[in-house]
């Protein structure tokens, strides 16, 4: 986790606040160009999921099945 919000943070996605307390604390906010991450692409890429869901479901158990398949294949 802390490597990934060094790569936020790097990319300018995120602020990081340390407050000067015991025990510490640190919080993390989007910024301005994160949250245009989320509004937009994100979105559209949730949209998307909720929209061919299904589908890979399918096609992830139809891979699934031919690699057991392929498996009993080889052993027998």
């Amino acid at each position: 986790m802390t490597e990934a919000l060094h790569r936020l943070l790097a990319n300018g996605l995120i602020d990081r606040r340390a407050h000067a307390e015991a025990p510490p604390r640190v919080e993390y906010a989007l910024t301005g160009l994160g949250q245009s991450l989320v509004d937009g692409p994100m979105n559209a890429l949730g949209r998307w999921a909720d929209e061919h869901g299904d589908e890979l479901l399918d096609a992830q158990e139809r891979s699934a099945r031919s690699i057991i398949d392929a498996r009993v294949i080889t052993t027998a």
